[in-house]
């Protein structure tokens, strides 16, 4: 476990197995200690770095505003520097539109795409979804949580819960058709009961040129921490393997 320095931020790494490349974005309020569920599937097929976006877990903040577009910039330099190779993206939540945003901007540097939980447009999150975390006893949850490995300490937290809850107002912003130049082979996933509607996860599926998808039954928002055994070897397949050719195509049917 080190910390890397990438433009104005130390960033917090982790990295365990061989293979491919894998790099494991974790969502808001939380950081790289989510992916723990996902290790025993994914360390013996490939090499995952975990990392904490800046702000976040072990990563500490810094001076300024949150959004999308700077932990983009993070990411596409932590694999420039630290991964040295194209890489799988696994996100979930804010992760996963920061990995769609990397897949946009440098297509060069991603293998394939795991969009968990993500939404491209801010009006993608259910009405009323955000206002949970303005409960008292849930923010002294996070700020508890937040505070056992952040350098910046637990007083700290509200700041962060500020510039993210600013950075949700308005971002991100991309339309169905900023999407339709990814050909980067993505699988989007959500649960039955997100926080993300299903229509927009449906517009995310169907924006993404050859994407599939998967609503996994029986979960929420915390999917990947409610079903790991069954969410992630079905994640390790889709990274370690081609599609299958299906016998009765429409989406994929070949132009006549």
């Amino acid at each position: 476990m080190v910390n890397i320095q990438l433009g104005d931020v130390a960033t917090w790494y982790d990295v365990h197995g061989d293979g491919e490349s894998v790099v494991l974005l974790h969502g808001s309020f939380v950081d790289a200690r989510m992916f723990a569920p996902a290790m025993p599937s994914l360390v013996g097929r490939f090499r995952v770095y975990k990392t904490d976006r800046r702000g976040h877990g072990h990563t500490p903040d810094v001076e300024g505003p949150l959004s999308y577009d700077v932990m983009a910039e993070d990411t596409i330099a932590f694999l420039e520097k630290v991964v040295g190779e194209p890489a799988h993206l696994i996100g979930h939540g804010d992760g996963a539109n920061v990995a769609l945003l990397v897949a946009l901007r440098r297509p060069d540097l991603v293998r394939k795409l795991v969009l968990i939980s993500g939404n491209f447009h801010y009006d993608g999150i259910l009405p009323g979804v955000l206002d949970g975390f303005e409960d008292p006893e849930t923010l002294r949850y996070l700020a508890a949580n937040y505070g056992e490995v952040s350098p910046d300490g637990e007083d700290h937290f509200p700041i962060v819960a500020r510039k993210l809850a600013e950075m949700w107002e308005t971002q991100p912003d991309l339309t169905p058709e900023d999407l339709h130049s990814i050909s980067t082979p993505t699988l989007v996933m959500a649960s039955d009961d997100d926080s993300v509607s299903l229509e927009h996860t449906l517009a995310l599926y169907r924006a993404i040129p050859d994407s599939q998808l998967a609503i996994v039954p029986g979960t929420s928002h915390l999917l990947v921490m409610e079903k790991p055994n069954e969410i992630y070897p079905q994640i390790g397949g889709f990274l370690s393997h081609d599609p299958v050719p299906t016998r009765l195509p429409i989406r994929r049917a070949a132009p006549a």
